[in-house]
Formats: C-alpha cells, structure tokens, sequence
C-alpha cells in the first residue's frame, strides 16, 4: 500500500535506477555492463522481477550480439534465483515490445519474470485486474539482493 499513489518516476527507470545510491529505494537487485535485474514496482504477482539491457532501445534486433548474449544470461539467472528463492511451480516469461503491446516502459526493452504457482490465479486477477501481493517490495528486495549479487560478480 505504500507505493500506490506514488509519482511514477522521470526518466527511463532502467537508465537511472542502475546508478542510484540506494538501490533499495530503486529496486535494483544486479547491475552488470549490459544488463539491470530490478523489482517491478507494480507488480503482477510477488518476485516479479524487470531484467533490461543496459542500452537504451525499444528494438530488441537493435542490441549487438555480445549485449544481447549477456543479457540472455542475466536473464536466466535471474530465473535460477527467483526458482530457487520462491520454490516456484512455473515462471511467466515475457515481453511487451511497444505501448500498443501493452509495454509501460515502451522506449527500453524489458522482460518481466513473474514466479507462478499452481493455483494461485483466481478470478481476482482476471476480472477485477488486481494483484494480491504478500510481500512488501522492501521485505522482498531484502530477500533477493544477496543472491542476486551473484549476477554481478559473473
């Protein structure tokens, strides 16, 4: 409850957020070269986490091929982590390139890794478009940093 009703932040989260300070307060969980792990702040569901390259694109053909490899393996540690972690039963994986695709962040490609576990969607989600999260993002953040430093020093 904290966070709703907050000003959203200006400038590209996944530009700014990388060199914050406090990275708890930017939810920045791994920052490496060519990619940024980072809690979403309107989350679908708890651990729901926002994996970025660190070049400013919405294409993802755009990357080089080293950038793009690079961020492949962030991407799946960070699965790793969040499967080891939350002892998930499955992961929503995905990309919304494009605001008419639905992306918030529509000028920097992101995926969105969303733990799953069987029955946890019920018609709250489907009808109403809500989230239920148990989690504050702080308690959350203070789960994930130590293993997600993991992705940092490679």
């Amino acid at each position: 409850m904290a966070y709703i009703g907050a000003p959203k932040d200006p400038g590209c989260i996944f530009c700014t957020h990388p060199g914050a300070v406090d990275r708890k307060a930017a939810l920045v969980l791994a920052a490496t070269p060519h990619a940024v792990a980072m809690l979403n702040r309107y989350p679908y569901g708890n651990g729901h986490v926002l994996v970025a390259p660190r070049a400013h694109t919405a294409d993802l053909s755009a990357l080089p091929a080293d950038a793009h490899a690079a961020l492949s393996e962030t991407l799946r540690g960070a699965v790793a982590i969040l499967q080891g972690v939350f002892r998930c039963d499955g992961m929503n994986l995905g990309m919304n390139l494009g605001a008419a695709a639905g992306a918030g962040v529509a000028d920097h490609l992101h995926w969105h890794l969303v733990p799953r576990w069987v029955g946890d969607t019920n018609f709250m989600p489907v009808i109403g478009e809500v989230s239920c999260i148990p989690e504050h993002l702080e308690a959350l953040w203070e789960r994930l940093a130590t293993p997600f430093a993991a992705l940092e020093a490679g």
